[in-house]
């Protein structure tokens, strides 16, 4: 009777061709993990963008002109540049001051909205960003054209810089957006 087993050269060989099958297996299971990591923080970067964008300028739209500048520090201002342009603070469609800045701290963007039309009276800010993005910027401009004394309607451009964070995926691949948008206001400017 012949025996029928296995050389030990043959069993090595076996064992190197299942690690290389097995590597290259596990190598495309974690290149698809990292590609939908970063898949899905794009989609929640683009998102939230599009949700803040909107929200924000369809506030800016609305805006009112402050006759009496108690939102506006100046009578009959449609805008005010605050935080040196990392702001802007508005009189809303319901009379009631309203500002959008960039918390530096925590790299967010916040809404605050008064109870009254006084500057004074904002309560807490509300993020509008969430913690997975990062506010690398958020500039308001142009300030010349918030005044009445160029009988141009007043016109805000909103630039945002932000960029994904955490959500499993590398600082160097996180996903980023830079998004620039000019909102009219809805309102004629008149000198009235």
């Amino acid at each position: 009777m012949k025996n029928k087993g296995l050389t030990l050269i043959e069993l090595l060989v076996a064992i190197t061709l299942l690690s290389l099958v097995m590597g290259a297996v596990v190598g495309i299971f974690a290149y698809v993990v990292r590609s939908q990591a970063r898949d899905l923080a794009s989609q929640q970067l683009l998102n939230q963008t599009s949700y803040v964008m909107e929200y924000m300028s369809r506030a800016l739209r609305m805006a009112k002109k402050d006759s009496s500048g108690s939102c506006l520090e100046t009578a009959n201002l449609n805008y005010l540049k605050t935080l040196s342009g990392n702001g802007i603070r508005f009189l809303n469609y319901r009379n009631k001051c309203q500002e959008f800045r960039l918390d530096t701290s925590t790299k967010r963007l916040q809404e605050g909205k008064s109870t009254t039309a006084s500057k004074d009276d904002f309560g807490s800010w509300i993020d509008l960003t969430s913690d997975r993005l990062e506010v690398v910027s958020f500039n308001i401009g142009p300030a010349n054209s918030w005044d009445q004394g160029d009988y141009e309607q007043p016109r805000v451009t909103i630039f945002f810089d932000i960029k994904g964070k955490g959500g499993g995926v590398k600082p160097e691949e996180q996903p980023r957006i830079k998004i620039q948008t000019t909102i009219s206001q809805r309102n004629l400017d008149t000198t009235e």
